[in-house]
């Protein structure tokens, strides 16, 4: 699973970690917690039992900061890939396993102004040299999270009036043709499903998310020799936990084998 939760003691107050109980999902990443791991400790809620668990947090208070909960033991967490406003910004973390390795990624926004766009811009370029890292190492890769991009026309409902807004770019659109092109990774959910109207991420004006008037901009970006195991994905817009949806792939137990 991958979902952010825009805050996960809000998520927490909403029932998110009631409902992941009667889920069965043996990874989930998550992604913009806005807390600061001093603040979860305390509340046995975020540290559920079954569960390996483990957040990084931002610098600044109540901003970003990404998790992973894993029922399968670790052989090692990694929270840095190198670049310094990822870690600042509590941005990337990374479970090793046996055969395989799954990482919670939060790529920034630039709705705020240029500056923003700019450091977005920026940080795709220095993920970009990491995804070459991990498909250079042959090693079966799931990099789940928020990656603040609708790809394309199919991803998002009001695409011609977005066409000059952060998250539908035509400069982060093409980062996303390459990565899901040249560079050789999958867009694991359309694998499984071509189907339109499917988004993860709804404005909180208006009546966007009772219409479904949405951006698909969360993902589980895997490498290509991941991409025989998926079996199924699905999108969980009920219940209503945050202004993301959890995004569910189902990828074959031979996976961890």
């Amino acid at each position: 699973m991958s979902f952010n939760a825009n805050g996960i003691r809000s998520a927490a107050r909403k029932g998110f970690f009631d409902w992941l109980h009667d889920e069965d999902v043996d990874i989930v990443c998550i992604q913009e917690t806005k807390a600061q791991i001093a603040q979860l400790e305390a509340d046995p809620t975020f540290f559920p039992e079954g569960y390996v668990t483990q957040y990084v947090e931002a610098e600044k208070k109540g901003y970003s900061g990404v998790g992973i909960l894993s029922r399968k033991k670790p052989t090692q967490i990694h929270t840095s890939f190198g670049y310094a406003l990822a870690d600042q910004e509590g941005r990337f973390i990374q479970f090793d396993y046996e055969h395989f390795s799954v990482i919670s990624l939060y790529l920034p926004s630039g709705t705020s102004g240029e500056h923003r766009q700019e450091v977005k811009y920026a940080f795709l370029e220095a993920f970009e040299a990491y995804l070459n890292t991990l498909k250079a190492s042959g090693r079966k890769y799931i990099i789940c999270g928020d990656y603040n991009i609708a790809h394309k026309i199919i991803d998002i409902k009001n695409w011609r009036a977005n066409q000059k807004n952060s998250g539908f770019l035509p400069e982060e659109r093409a980062w996303l043709d390459k990565v899901f092109g040249d560079m050789g990774f999958v867009d694991a959910f359309r694998v499984v499903s071509d189907a339109e109207a499917q988004y993860t991420w709804w404005s909180q004006r208006g009546q966007a998310r009772a219409n479904n008037v949405g951006w698909r901009i969360d993902y589980q970006v895997v490498t290509n020799n991941v991409k025989p195991f998926i079996q199924d994905a699905c999108i969980k817009p009920e219940p209503y936990f945050s202004d993301h949806a959890p995004l569910i792939l189902d990828y074959d137990e031979a996976l961890y084998a």
